[in-house]
């Protein structure tokens, strides 16, 4: 296939640029698996769509206040974004400066002197006054979206982050998480609905567009991830009981099919505990061996997460309802709305 079989025109002003005061509240496009037809409902909804023993898998890594402002001895301004914490004091981070950056450049900040040591790809690795977590944790700011267009505020900090969030390492939201909140979930406990979690550190690759035609070409940037023998458990339970497991966004299918795919190296049809980097990347014909159903916010035109999502539920099916949520003035993106979906059978 290629990119623009995923291009969809979207007005500017439906690209949310502040969440909802409810995380809840949000609205929720329902497509019927037989009919394709779109239903207009809301997060609040969802349980009535589930079933007792049903499973919900959520991503629990939480967003490191990962941007982050200095200022090269020139004077120039550099803007540094984490991708990722190493040992001894080091990062890879995407570095941006109206010059070209250069190894060996020192990069003053609040938090003190950033040293580039050189490149890693499309990287570069860093060296920091103190580790990495605890740097930017410390003087850096919530990294927002590059098509939300303000400043972060410091309710972001709370607000772009899961109410499940709690292993560091993520520069970007796993959005879908973004919709529930303590109310939601006793509505679901009380279901009888089921939880489980895994990890996937969400990348700044994320939100890099696709630079190729064609996508068999199309290289994805790696995201390391963490798959526990509990949950692996969790969903056999859910499977052999004949129930459901929903994936809440797509890092939790891209991790679950990351494991599948380790898991059946080793013995087929299996899903054992797995951590490690992904460079997975989904797209229509692909075979998902986990999830059921997916809830997952709108994505971007010609992005690998709206190829994963039509790969899900079939790419016509969904760009007929991202036309329906464009009409219907959905919110987009990271602070929208959410739409719900059950994987189209193979």
């Amino acid at each position: 296939m290629r990119r623009q079989d995923f291009a969809y025109e979207l007005p500017p002003e439906l690209i949310a640029q502040v969440p909802l005061a409810e995380r809840s509240a949000s609205r929720m496009l329902v497509l019927d698996p037989a009919t394709h037809a779109a239903t207009d409902r809301s997060v609040r909804d969802l349980p009535s769509y589930l079933e007792a023993g049903d499973l919900l898998v959520f991503n629990d890594t939480r967003v490191v206040a990962a941007r982050l402002f200095g200022t090269k001895p020139s004077g120039g301004r550099v803007e540094i974004l984490l991708e990722r914490a190493l040992g001894e004091n080091t990062a890879l981070a995407q570095l941006s400066a109206s010059k070209a950056i250069r190894e060996g450049l020192t990069v003053a900040t609040p938090g003190g002197p950033v040293r580039v040591l050189g490149r890693d790809g499309e990287l570069w690795r860093i060296g920091l006054p103190q580790p990495a977590l605890e740097f930017f944790e410390r003087w850096g700011e919530v990294p927002l979206p590059p098509y939300i267009r303000r400043s972060a505020l410091a309710a972001d900090r709370e607000r772009y982050q899961s109410m499940f969030a709690r292993d560091p390492g993520a520069v970007a939201a796993p959005t879908a998480s973004l919709h529930f909140d303590a109310a939601l979930m006793a509505m679901l406990a009380q279901r009888g609905v089921e939880r489980a979690l895994v990890t996937l550190h969400v990348g700044a690759g994320t939100f890099q567009p696709v630079r190729v035609e064609d996508l068999a070409a199309h290289r994805m940037h790696a995201e390391w991830v963490s798959v526990s023998a509990a949950t692996c458990e969790a969903i056999r339970r859910t499977q052999a009981a004949g129930h459901r497991v929903v994936a809440v966004g797509t890092t939790v299918v891209r991790a679950l099919e990351s494991a599948a795919q380790a898991s059946a190296t080793l013995t087929p049809g299996t899903l054992a505990a797995w951590c490690g980097d992904t460079r997975l990347f989904i797209t229509p014909g692909f075979r998902f061996q986990v999830s059921d159903m997916l809830l997952t916010n709108f994505h971007l035109p010609e992005s690998t997460l709206l190829m994963l999502v039509c790969a899900f539920a079939g790419r016509s099916e969904v760009l007929a309802g991202y036309a329906h949520a464009v009409r219907e003035r959905y919110r987009f993106f990271s602070y929208g709305d959410a739409m719900l979906l059950t994987r189209k059978a193979a």
